[in-house]
């Protein structure tokens, strides 16, 4: 007989069913998404790039990554610290949209939204949330070192815009990049959703 055979055995507890999530508040847990082919460069200089490098497509949304990087110039060592430090784009506040990296969105139809962490009273329950809606879920990875500092951040965009096509914008005013913009085609999106998985389906 094993040691362990004679313990006693963990008391059934109540299975606890998991809420629903809203359709903005990020991608379904359940899908594999369709990628759109599109990409390309909100801002490219001697020294400093912004570029939209993925887009994940799912039933309800899609997730945005971004990508940004700095190359050193003649900046002093304190100068390049701070151009590390703000190139982090530390999480901010749904109150708090002002500060590192500025991303927005703008329907053909005149409606805006803007990137922002959404806390549980950003939208009430009993309010209905029309969108678009813009959602920082944060970074994912990066590296710095002397010469160069390189980071990546994902945004969660809700609904859909298969439609038309949609503008983003971008700007970083710390890094001295200015307003400037890129277009996500509502056709290519439409066709990665073709490509979209359920986990569950048959």
């Amino acid at each position: 007989m094993s040691f362990f055979d004679d313990l006693p055995e963990q008391p059934p507890r109540p299975r606890q069913t998991q809420p629903v999530q809203p359709g903005w508040y990020g991608p379904p847990s359940d899908e594999l998404p369709g990628v759109a082919l599109v990409g390309g460069f909100f801002h490219k200089s001697q020294r400093m790039v912004v570029a939209l490098k993925l887009v994940e497509v799912y039933s309800t949304g899609c997730l945005l990554e971004l990508v940004w990087s700095v190359r050193r110039g003649n900046e002093s060592d304190q100068e390049w610290r701070e151009t590390v430090e703000a190139s982090y784009n530390h999480p901010r506040s749904s109150l708090d949209t002002r500060t590192g990296l500025e991303l927005g969105v703008a329907t053909a139809d005149g409606r805006k939204a803007v990137a922002a962490i959404h806390g549980p009273s950003t939208f009430p329950e009993a309010e209905e949330v029309a969108g678009p809606v813009l959602t920082t879920l944060g970074g994912g990875g990066g590296s710095n070192n002397d010469e160069y500092v390189q980071f990546t951040g994902r945004y969660w965009l809700w609904p859909l815009p298969v439609e038309e096509d949609t503008t983003l914008v971008v700007r970083w005013q710390a890094l001295g990049i200015p307003e400037c913009s890129l277009v996500l085609p509502g056709v290519q999106l439409a066709e990665a959703l073709s490509r979209v998985l359920n986990y569950w389906s048959e």
